[in-house]
Protein backbone atom coordinates (compact mmCIF):
# COMPACT_ATOMS: atom_id res chain seq x y z
CA UNK A 1 0.00 0.00 0.00
CA UNK A 2 1.38 3.43 -1.01
CA UNK A 3 0.14 6.52 0.16
CA UNK A 4 0.73 10.18 -1.48
CA UNK A 5 2.04 13.13 0.75
CA UNK A 6 -0.02 16.38 -0.15
CA UNK A 7 2.15 18.98 -2.07
CA UNK A 8 3.26 21.73 0.44
CA UNK A 9 2.09 25.31 -0.61
CA UNK A 10 3.03 28.60 1.05
CA UNK A 11 1.09 32.06 1.26
CA UNK A 12 -0.87 33.82 4.36
CA UNK A 13 1.85 37.31 3.36
CA UNK A 14 -0.31 40.15 4.00
CA UNK A 15 -0.15 43.74 3.36
CA UNK A 16 -0.21 46.46 6.16
CA UNK A 17 -3.47 48.65 6.31
CA UNK A 18 -4.22 50.87 9.38
CA UNK A 19 -8.02 51.14 10.15
CA UNK A 20 -10.16 53.35 8.56
CA UNK A 21 -14.08 54.30 7.44
CA UNK A 22 -15.24 52.92 4.25
CA UNK A 23 -12.21 51.67 2.90
CA UNK A 24 -10.07 54.59 3.76
CA UNK A 25 -7.12 54.73 5.55
CA UNK A 26 -5.85 56.67 9.06
CA UNK A 27 -4.93 59.34 6.84
CA UNK A 28 -7.97 59.48 4.91
CA UNK A 29 -10.38 59.18 7.62
CA UNK A 30 -8.66 62.18 9.50
CA UNK A 31 -9.50 64.07 6.67
CA UNK A 32 -13.02 62.99 5.86
CA UNK A 33 -13.40 64.44 10.04
CA UNK A 34 -11.52 67.49 9.61
CA UNK A 35 -13.55 68.18 6.05
CA UNK A 36 -17.18 67.32 8.10
CA UNK A 37 -16.33 69.62 11.02
CA UNK A 38 -14.43 72.29 8.60
CA UNK A 39 -17.90 72.40 6.54
CA UNK A 40 -20.15 72.55 9.27
CA UNK A 41 -18.04 75.99 10.71
CA UNK A 42 -17.85 77.19 7.34
CA UNK A 43 -21.78 77.07 7.26
CA UNK A 44 -22.50 78.32 9.90
CA UNK A 45 -20.01 81.15 9.99
CA UNK A 46 -21.57 82.49 6.65
CA UNK A 47 -24.03 80.33 4.62
CA UNK A 48 -24.66 76.70 3.43
CA UNK A 49 -23.59 77.28 -0.46
CA UNK A 50 -19.80 77.94 1.06
CA UNK A 51 -20.14 75.14 3.40
CA UNK A 52 -21.06 73.48 0.22
CA UNK A 53 -18.13 74.70 -1.98
CA UNK A 54 -15.99 73.21 1.05
CA UNK A 55 -17.56 70.41 1.71
CA UNK A 56 -17.45 69.61 -2.36
CA UNK A 57 -13.50 70.60 -2.07
CA UNK A 58 -12.88 67.81 0.83
CA UNK A 59 -14.97 65.28 -1.32
CA UNK A 60 -12.87 65.48 -4.12
CA UNK A 61 -9.74 65.52 -2.35
CA UNK A 62 -11.17 62.11 -0.42
CA UNK A 63 -11.84 60.76 -3.82
CA UNK A 64 -8.43 61.26 -5.35
CA UNK A 65 -7.46 58.69 -2.17
CA UNK A 66 -9.57 56.58 -2.06
CA UNK A 67 -10.52 54.99 -5.94
CA UNK A 68 -7.08 53.47 -6.71
CA UNK A 69 -6.58 51.26 -9.87
CA UNK A 70 -5.85 47.48 -9.73
CA UNK A 71 -2.09 48.28 -8.78
CA UNK A 72 -3.40 50.05 -5.54
CA UNK A 73 -2.68 53.43 -6.65
CA UNK A 74 -4.64 56.74 -5.94
CA UNK A 75 -5.34 59.23 -8.11
CA UNK A 76 -3.27 61.63 -6.04
CA UNK A 77 -0.24 59.05 -5.92
CA UNK A 78 -0.51 58.87 -9.88
CA UNK A 79 -0.72 63.09 -9.98
CA UNK A 80 2.28 63.05 -7.30
CA UNK A 81 4.48 60.80 -9.90
CA UNK A 82 3.72 62.63 -12.53
CA UNK A 83 4.60 65.60 -11.38
CA UNK A 84 7.77 64.81 -10.00
CA UNK A 85 8.69 63.52 -13.34
CA UNK A 86 7.94 66.28 -15.25
CA UNK A 87 10.03 68.29 -12.29
CA UNK A 88 12.87 66.26 -13.47
CA UNK A 89 12.62 66.45 -16.87
CA UNK A 90 12.59 70.08 -16.64
CA UNK A 91 15.75 70.09 -14.77
CA UNK A 92 17.04 67.48 -16.96
CA UNK A 93 18.34 65.68 -13.94
CA UNK A 94 17.02 62.34 -15.90
CA UNK A 95 20.37 62.42 -18.11
CA UNK A 96 23.79 61.69 -17.24
CA UNK A 97 27.19 61.64 -19.14
CA UNK A 98 29.86 60.93 -17.44
CA UNK A 99 33.52 60.38 -18.43
CA UNK A 100 36.01 63.08 -19.51
CA UNK A 101 33.44 64.55 -22.04
CA UNK A 102 30.46 63.87 -19.94
CA UNK A 103 28.69 66.82 -17.28
CA UNK A 104 30.16 65.74 -14.47
CA UNK A 105 33.20 67.38 -12.90
CA UNK A 106 35.14 64.56 -11.64
CA UNK A 107 35.89 63.29 -15.42
CA UNK A 108 35.07 59.51 -14.26
CA UNK A 109 32.48 57.07 -15.34
CA UNK A 110 31.02 57.20 -11.65
CA UNK A 111 27.46 55.23 -10.70
CA UNK A 112 24.46 57.56 -11.46
CA UNK A 113 21.69 58.42 -9.00
CA UNK A 114 21.21 56.31 -5.66
CA UNK A 115 24.24 54.68 -6.12
CA UNK A 116 26.31 58.27 -6.92
CA UNK A 117 28.02 58.61 -3.53
CA UNK A 118 28.78 55.24 -2.64
CA UNK A 119 32.12 54.06 -2.04
CA UNK A 120 34.24 50.87 -2.30
CA UNK A 121 36.64 48.86 -0.16
CA UNK A 122 38.09 45.78 0.21
CA UNK A 123 38.41 43.34 3.38
CA UNK A 124 38.76 39.71 4.52
CA UNK A 125 37.02 37.61 6.55
CA UNK A 126 38.43 35.38 9.15
CA UNK A 127 38.59 32.72 6.27
CA UNK A 128 40.84 35.00 4.43
CA UNK A 129 38.56 35.61 1.91
CA UNK A 130 38.24 38.75 0.59
CA UNK A 131 35.05 40.55 0.44
CA UNK A 132 33.48 43.90 -0.86
CA UNK A 133 32.16 46.41 1.31
CA UNK A 134 30.28 48.59 -0.09
CA UNK A 135 29.54 51.90 1.62
CA UNK A 136 26.82 54.88 1.46
CA UNK A 137 27.54 57.58 3.43
CA UNK A 138 23.72 59.36 2.81
CA UNK A 139 22.15 56.42 4.37
CA UNK A 140 25.04 55.39 6.62
CA UNK A 141 24.59 51.93 5.57
CA UNK A 142 27.36 49.01 4.87
CA UNK A 143 26.82 45.82 2.00
CA UNK A 144 28.65 42.60 1.30
CA UNK A 145 27.48 40.75 -1.25
CA UNK A 146 27.67 37.12 -1.46
CA UNK A 147 28.09 34.81 -5.05
CA UNK A 148 26.00 31.77 -4.85
CA UNK A 149 25.46 28.47 -6.88
CA UNK A 150 21.69 27.20 -6.45
CA UNK A 151 22.06 23.59 -6.96
CA UNK A 152 18.23 24.09 -8.52
CA UNK A 153 15.30 22.03 -8.10
CA UNK A 154 15.71 19.08 -11.10
CA UNK A 155 15.49 15.79 -10.43
CA UNK A 156 15.63 16.67 -6.49
CA UNK A 157 12.90 15.04 -4.19
CA UNK A 158 9.78 16.49 -2.71
CA UNK A 159 11.44 16.20 0.35
CA UNK A 160 14.48 17.83 0.06
CA UNK A 161 13.10 21.08 -1.40
CA UNK A 162 10.55 21.53 1.32
CA UNK A 163 13.38 21.14 3.67
CA UNK A 164 15.40 23.93 1.63
CA UNK A 165 12.69 26.37 1.70
CA UNK A 166 11.69 26.04 5.36
CA UNK A 167 16.16 26.34 5.97
CA UNK A 168 15.76 29.61 3.81
CA UNK A 169 12.66 30.97 5.89
CA UNK A 170 14.66 30.29 8.97
CA UNK A 171 17.68 31.73 8.10
CA UNK A 172 15.85 35.08 6.84
CA UNK A 173 13.72 35.05 10.55
CA UNK A 174 17.38 34.75 11.97
CA UNK A 175 18.92 37.80 10.33
CA UNK A 176 16.40 39.84 12.43
CA UNK A 177 18.59 38.97 15.13
CA UNK A 178 21.27 40.16 13.59
CA UNK A 179 22.83 43.55 14.84
CA UNK A 180 22.43 46.85 12.77
CA UNK A 181 20.76 44.56 9.94
CA UNK A 182 18.46 46.74 7.32
CA UNK A 183 17.82 44.64 4.50
CA UNK A 184 18.81 41.89 2.36
CA UNK A 185 18.19 41.54 -1.32
CA UNK A 186 18.54 38.24 -3.98
CA UNK A 187 19.35 38.87 -7.12
CA UNK A 188 18.51 36.13 -10.31
CA UNK A 189 20.48 36.98 -12.97
CA UNK A 190 20.23 35.42 -16.53
CA UNK A 191 22.32 36.53 -19.45
CA UNK A 192 23.37 35.13 -22.57
CA UNK A 193 26.49 32.69 -22.35
CA UNK A 194 29.80 33.93 -24.45
CA UNK A 195 31.56 30.38 -23.98
CA UNK A 196 34.67 31.67 -22.72
CA UNK A 197 34.60 29.42 -19.45
CA UNK A 198 33.48 26.21 -21.78
CA UNK A 199 36.70 27.01 -24.51
CA UNK A 200 38.58 27.22 -21.98
CA UNK A 201 37.80 24.19 -19.66
CA UNK A 202 37.84 22.13 -23.08
CA UNK A 203 41.37 23.52 -24.34
CA UNK A 204 42.79 22.42 -21.12
CA UNK A 205 41.86 19.00 -21.07
CA UNK A 206 42.23 18.30 -24.88
CA UNK A 207 45.28 15.23 -25.16
CA UNK A 208 48.13 16.57 -27.81
CA UNK A 209 48.53 13.01 -28.95
CA UNK A 210 44.57 12.75 -29.46
CA UNK A 211 43.53 11.61 -32.78
CA UNK A 212 42.72 14.74 -35.00
CA UNK A 213 38.73 13.33 -35.29
CA UNK A 214 37.77 13.64 -31.82
CA UNK A 215 40.42 16.86 -31.73
CA UNK A 216 37.78 18.19 -34.32
CA UNK A 217 34.71 17.36 -32.64
CA UNK A 218 35.33 19.22 -29.54
CA UNK A 219 36.13 22.33 -31.31
CA UNK A 220 32.88 21.95 -33.18
CA UNK A 221 31.00 21.71 -29.80
CA UNK A 222 32.82 24.11 -28.41
CA UNK A 223 31.59 27.17 -31.45
CA UNK A 224 28.06 25.57 -31.34
CA UNK A 225 27.28 24.85 -28.44
CA UNK A 226 26.99 28.58 -26.45
CA UNK A 227 24.33 29.69 -29.26
CA UNK A 228 21.18 30.15 -27.51
CA UNK A 229 22.82 28.87 -24.19
CA UNK A 230 22.27 30.83 -21.06
CA UNK A 231 24.25 31.60 -17.47
CA UNK A 232 22.05 31.96 -14.35
CA UNK A 233 23.81 33.49 -11.45
CA UNK A 234 22.76 34.15 -7.96
CA UNK A 235 23.89 37.03 -5.35
CA UNK A 236 22.41 37.84 -1.48
CA UNK A 237 23.30 41.16 -0.84
CA UNK A 238 23.32 42.07 3.39
CA UNK A 239 23.16 45.85 4.30
CA UNK A 240 23.78 46.69 7.59
CA UNK A 241 23.30 50.08 9.44
CA UNK A 242 26.67 52.03 11.02
CA UNK A 243 24.49 52.24 14.38
CA UNK A 244 24.45 48.86 15.62
CA UNK A 245 20.80 50.23 17.25
CA UNK A 246 18.18 53.19 16.92
CA UNK A 247 19.99 56.29 18.58
CA UNK A 248 23.58 54.27 19.04
CA UNK A 249 26.90 55.68 18.36
CA UNK A 250 27.57 54.78 14.01
CA UNK A 251 30.41 53.54 13.62
CA UNK A 252 33.54 54.21 10.89
CA UNK A 253 34.49 52.04 7.56
CA UNK A 254 37.23 50.50 9.61
CA UNK A 255 35.44 49.09 12.50
CA UNK A 256 32.56 47.83 10.26
CA UNK A 257 35.14 46.11 7.98
CA UNK A 258 36.26 44.55 10.94
CA UNK A 259 32.86 43.32 12.61
CA UNK A 260 31.70 41.77 9.17
CA UNK A 261 34.96 40.31 8.78
CA UNK A 262 34.36 38.07 11.64
CA UNK A 263 30.49 37.42 11.21
CA UNK A 264 30.25 37.12 7.38
CA UNK A 265 31.74 33.21 7.93
CA UNK A 266 28.67 32.45 9.52
CA UNK A 267 26.48 34.29 7.11
CA UNK A 268 27.78 32.60 4.59
CA UNK A 269 27.45 29.04 6.15
CA UNK A 270 23.99 29.43 7.20
CA UNK A 271 23.27 29.68 3.43
CA UNK A 272 24.89 26.53 2.23
CA UNK A 273 21.45 24.24 4.40
CA UNK A 274 19.06 26.86 2.14
CA UNK A 275 20.07 24.84 -1.13
CA UNK A 276 21.99 28.20 -2.25
CA UNK A 277 25.05 25.78 -3.16
CA UNK A 278 28.54 26.84 -2.78
CA UNK A 279 29.16 30.40 -1.43
CA UNK A 280 31.55 33.22 -0.95
CA UNK A 281 31.76 36.55 -0.83
CA UNK A 282 31.98 38.95 -3.93
CA UNK A 283 36.21 40.78 -4.24
CA UNK A 284 35.68 44.41 -5.04
CA UNK A 285 36.89 43.63 -8.60
CA UNK A 286 34.34 40.87 -9.18
CA UNK A 287 31.51 43.43 -8.17
CA UNK A 288 33.24 46.04 -10.55
CA UNK A 289 32.69 43.31 -13.18
CA UNK A 290 29.09 42.58 -11.93
CA UNK A 291 27.89 46.22 -12.34
CA UNK A 292 30.32 47.30 -14.98
CA UNK A 293 28.46 44.59 -17.22
CA UNK A 294 25.13 45.19 -15.71
CA UNK A 295 25.17 49.16 -17.31
CA UNK A 296 27.53 47.97 -20.60
CA UNK A 297 26.31 44.66 -21.61
CA UNK A 298 28.52 44.73 -24.44
CA UNK A 299 31.23 44.62 -22.27
CA UNK A 300 30.51 40.94 -20.71
CA UNK A 301 32.41 39.59 -23.79
CA UNK A 302 35.04 41.20 -23.44
CA UNK A 303 35.82 40.87 -19.47
CA UNK A 304 34.91 37.09 -20.21
CA UNK A 305 38.25 36.74 -22.68
CA UNK A 306 40.47 38.68 -20.04
CA UNK A 307 39.46 36.43 -17.57
CA UNK A 308 39.64 33.28 -19.24
CA UNK A 309 43.42 34.05 -20.53
CA UNK A 310 44.16 35.00 -17.06
CA UNK A 311 44.62 38.62 -17.52
CA UNK A 312 41.65 40.04 -15.43
CA UNK A 313 40.61 43.97 -16.04
CA UNK A 314 41.45 46.16 -13.52
CA UNK A 315 38.35 47.93 -12.94
CA UNK A 316 37.96 50.73 -10.13
CA UNK A 317 34.54 51.89 -8.59
CA UNK A 318 34.77 55.37 -9.83
CA UNK A 319 34.75 53.59 -13.57
CA UNK A 320 32.36 51.20 -13.27
CA UNK A 321 29.13 53.49 -14.11
CA UNK A 322 27.94 54.36 -17.81
CA UNK A 323 29.48 56.64 -19.65
CA UNK A 324 25.67 58.24 -21.06
CA UNK A 325 21.77 57.01 -19.72
CA UNK A 326 18.60 58.48 -20.68
CA UNK A 327 15.85 57.56 -17.78
CA UNK A 328 12.64 58.45 -19.84
CA UNK A 329 9.06 57.72 -18.52
CA UNK A 330 8.85 53.87 -18.50
CA UNK A 331 12.21 52.99 -19.88
CA UNK A 332 15.83 53.22 -19.01
CA UNK A 333 18.68 53.69 -22.07
CA UNK A 334 22.40 53.28 -20.71
CA UNK A 335 25.29 52.77 -22.83
CA UNK A 336 24.68 50.10 -25.40
CA UNK A 337 21.61 48.52 -23.72
CA UNK A 338 17.92 49.67 -23.52
CA UNK A 339 15.78 48.50 -19.81
CA UNK A 340 12.26 48.58 -18.60
CA UNK A 341 11.90 47.58 -14.89
CA UNK A 342 8.99 46.33 -12.77
CA UNK A 343 7.87 45.70 -9.59
CA UNK A 344 5.26 43.90 -7.76
CA UNK A 345 2.57 45.37 -6.46
CA UNK A 346 0.51 42.33 -5.54
CA UNK A 347 2.16 38.96 -4.51
CA UNK A 348 -0.14 35.70 -5.10
CA UNK A 349 -3.13 35.24 -3.65
CA UNK A 350 -4.00 31.95 -1.98
CA UNK A 351 -1.22 29.48 -1.42
CA UNK A 352 1.49 29.10 -3.95
CA UNK A 353 4.31 25.98 -4.34
CA UNK A 354 7.51 26.50 -4.12
CA UNK A 355 7.89 26.26 -7.82
CA UNK A 356 5.97 29.41 -8.84
CA UNK A 357 8.93 31.62 -9.25
CA UNK A 358 10.50 29.00 -11.94
CA UNK A 359 9.71 30.12 -15.17
CA UNK A 360 10.03 33.67 -14.00
CA UNK A 361 13.75 33.13 -13.12
CA UNK A 362 14.62 30.79 -15.98
CA UNK A 363 16.14 32.54 -19.28
CA UNK A 364 14.23 33.64 -21.63
CA UNK A 365 14.85 33.46 -25.52
CA UNK A 366 13.22 37.29 -25.90
CA UNK A 367 15.00 38.85 -22.46
CA UNK A 368 18.53 39.13 -23.31
CA UNK A 369 19.60 40.12 -19.44
CA UNK A 370 17.27 39.41 -16.87
CA UNK A 371 17.62 40.13 -13.56
CA UNK A 372 14.65 39.25 -10.60
CA UNK A 373 15.30 40.61 -7.32
CA UNK A 374 13.73 40.02 -4.06
CA UNK A 375 14.16 42.69 -1.85
CA UNK A 376 13.75 41.47 2.20
CA UNK A 377 13.61 44.08 5.32
CA UNK A 378 14.04 41.54 8.54
CA UNK A 379 11.74 43.13 11.34
CA UNK A 380 13.35 42.94 15.04
CA UNK A 381 11.67 40.63 17.38
CA UNK A 382 10.70 43.58 19.50
CA UNK A 383 9.05 45.62 16.89
CA UNK A 384 7.57 42.41 15.50
CA UNK A 385 4.99 41.78 18.28
CA UNK A 386 3.33 45.53 17.98
CA UNK A 387 3.21 45.05 14.01
CA UNK A 388 1.38 42.46 13.81
CA UNK A 389 -1.16 43.10 16.81
CA UNK A 390 -1.90 46.65 15.21
CA UNK A 391 -2.84 44.42 11.70
CA UNK A 392 -4.71 42.45 13.63
CA UNK A 393 -6.53 45.38 15.64
CA UNK A 394 -7.18 47.15 12.17
CA UNK A 395 -8.12 44.10 9.98
CA UNK A 396 -10.84 43.90 12.50
CA UNK A 397 -11.77 47.37 13.00
CA UNK A 398 -12.05 47.73 9.28
CA UNK A 399 -14.46 44.10 9.60
CA UNK A 400 -17.19 45.59 11.94
CA UNK A 401 -17.24 48.97 10.48
CA UNK A 402 -19.36 47.67 7.79
CA UNK A 403 -23.04 46.29 8.09
CA UNK A 404 -22.07 43.98 4.66
CA UNK A 405 -18.18 42.83 5.64
CA UNK A 406 -16.80 41.48 2.20
CA UNK A 407 -15.13 38.46 1.40
CA UNK A 408 -11.52 39.97 0.93
CA UNK A 409 -11.84 41.62 4.60
CA UNK A 410 -12.93 38.23 5.84
CA UNK A 411 -9.78 36.74 4.73
CA UNK A 412 -7.65 39.90 5.37
CA UNK A 413 -8.60 39.42 8.90
CA UNK A 414 -8.00 35.45 8.78
CA UNK A 415 -4.72 36.37 7.45
CA UNK A 416 -3.93 38.64 10.26
CA UNK A 417 -4.81 36.56 12.94
CA UNK A 418 -3.04 33.63 11.53
CA UNK A 419 0.72 35.75 11.25
CA UNK A 420 -0.03 37.18 14.98
CA UNK A 421 -0.16 32.93 15.80
CA UNK A 422 2.64 32.23 13.97
CA UNK A 423 5.05 34.91 15.33
CA UNK A 424 4.02 34.61 18.59
CA UNK A 425 5.03 30.84 17.87
CA UNK A 426 8.55 32.52 16.82
CA UNK A 427 8.27 33.19 13.81
CA UNK A 428 10.19 35.42 12.20
CA UNK A 429 8.45 38.80 10.40
CA UNK A 430 9.99 40.22 7.39
CA UNK A 431 8.70 43.19 4.67
CA UNK A 432 9.52 41.67 1.36
CA UNK A 433 9.33 43.27 -2.69
CA UNK A 434 10.13 42.14 -6.09
CA UNK A 435 11.65 43.52 -9.40
CA UNK A 436 12.32 42.70 -12.40
CA UNK A 437 14.35 44.14 -14.78
CA UNK A 438 14.41 42.86 -18.82
CA UNK A 439 17.36 44.20 -20.79
CA UNK A 440 17.71 44.54 -24.55
CA UNK A 441 20.64 45.04 -27.17
CA UNK A 442 18.09 47.35 -29.21
CA UNK A 443 15.32 49.76 -29.10
CA UNK A 444 13.23 47.67 -31.55
CA UNK A 445 13.43 44.47 -28.83
CA UNK A 446 11.81 45.68 -26.61
CA UNK A 447 7.91 44.96 -27.48
CA UNK A 448 9.24 41.32 -27.12
CA UNK A 449 10.39 41.57 -23.52
CA UNK A 450 7.36 43.08 -22.46
CA UNK A 451 4.94 40.85 -23.94
CA UNK A 452 7.46 38.30 -22.26
CA UNK A 453 7.64 39.42 -18.78
CA UNK A 454 3.80 39.68 -18.89
CA UNK A 455 3.63 36.35 -19.78
CA UNK A 456 5.94 35.46 -16.94
CA UNK A 457 4.52 37.29 -14.04
CA UNK A 458 0.96 35.65 -14.74
CA UNK A 459 2.51 31.79 -14.53
CA UNK A 460 3.99 33.46 -11.18
CA UNK A 461 0.56 34.78 -10.34
CA UNK A 462 2.51 37.96 -9.56
CA UNK A 463 0.96 41.33 -10.44
CA UNK A 464 3.69 43.42 -11.45
CA UNK A 465 3.69 47.27 -12.38
CA UNK A 466 5.95 49.51 -14.76
CA UNK A 467 7.98 51.76 -12.76
CA UNK A 468 6.83 55.34 -14.17
CA UNK A 469 8.91 58.55 -13.52
CA UNK A 470 11.86 56.50 -11.32
CA UNK A 471 13.66 53.97 -14.15
CA UNK A 472 16.95 54.88 -13.48
CA UNK A 473 16.53 53.91 -8.83
CA UNK A 474 14.55 51.22 -9.44
CA UNK A 475 17.11 50.01 -12.01
CA UNK A 476 20.32 50.48 -9.27
CA UNK A 477 17.92 48.62 -6.70
CA UNK A 478 17.41 45.40 -8.80
CA UNK A 479 21.35 45.36 -9.02
CA UNK A 480 22.90 43.33 -5.75
CA UNK A 481 24.32 46.88 -4.51
CA UNK A 482 21.75 46.23 -1.02
CA UNK A 483 20.28 49.66 -1.95
CA UNK A 484 17.57 50.41 1.20
CA UNK A 485 14.81 52.24 -1.40
CA UNK A 486 12.45 53.76 1.94
CA UNK A 487 15.41 55.30 3.39
CA UNK A 488 15.92 58.11 -0.44
CA UNK A 489 12.57 58.53 -0.49
CA UNK A 490 11.41 62.39 0.32
CA UNK A 491 8.06 61.47 1.27
CA UNK A 492 8.10 58.31 3.96
CA UNK A 493 6.71 55.15 2.63
CA UNK A 494 3.93 55.03 5.40
CA UNK A 495 2.27 58.15 4.11
CA UNK A 496 2.75 57.17 0.58
CA UNK A 497 0.76 53.99 1.20
CA UNK A 498 -2.55 55.68 2.56
CA UNK A 499 -2.44 58.54 -0.35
Amino acid sequence: MTTTEALRSYGNWTKPKTAGLMGLGSIGTAVLFVGAGFSVIVTMASNILNGAVTAFVFGLFLLAVAVKNKHGQSLLMRAATKAGWMTTKSKGTHIYRSGPLGRAEWGTAQLPGLAAGSRLTEWKDSYNRPFALLQVPSTSDYTVVIATEPDGAALVDREQVDVWVAEWGMWLASLGDEPGIEAASVTIETAPDTGTRLRREVTSRIDPSAPEFAKRILNDLVDQYPAGSATIKAYVALTFNAAARVGGKKRTPDEMGRELASRLPGLTQGLAATGAGATRPLSAQDLCEVVRVAYDPAAAPLIDTANAAGEPPELYWPEVGPTAHQSNWDTYRHDSALSVTWMMSGAPRGNVPSSVLARLLAPHRDVARKRVTLLYRPIDAAKAAAIVEADVRASTFNLQSSDKPTARSMTATRAALATAQEEASGAGLVNFGLLVTATVMHASQEADARAAIDNLSATARLRLRVVHGSQDSAFAAALPLGLVLPKHLRVPSEVREQL
